[in-house]
């Protein structure tokens, strides 16, 4: 198999993983598995696809950071 027909196949096959991924049925670490391949290389495939690693919003991330600044200001984290 060239090289090139591989990428198409392993693009293809991640394709068809991403639904579970958005679902939160499976990680995008379980999907690398599946697939045979590195987290980081999955999240490449993806970002080269169009599809971004990280889909917060900005007002996501905000509430996520005070959370975690609440919770380190109390001194509850390890």
């Amino acid at each position: 198999m060239k090289p090139s027909a591989q990428v198409t196949e392993l693009e293809r096959n991640a394709l068809l993983l991403y639904p579970y991924i958005l679902k939160q049925t499976i990680s995008h670490g379980r999907a690398a598995e599946i697939l045979g391949i590195r987290k980081n290389d999955l999240i490449d495939i993806y970002d080269k696809l169009g599809f971004s690693y990280l889909d917060l919003i900005m007002d996501d991330l905000d509430v996520a950071l005070n959370a975690y600044k609440s919770v380190k200001s109390k001194g509850t984290m390890a």
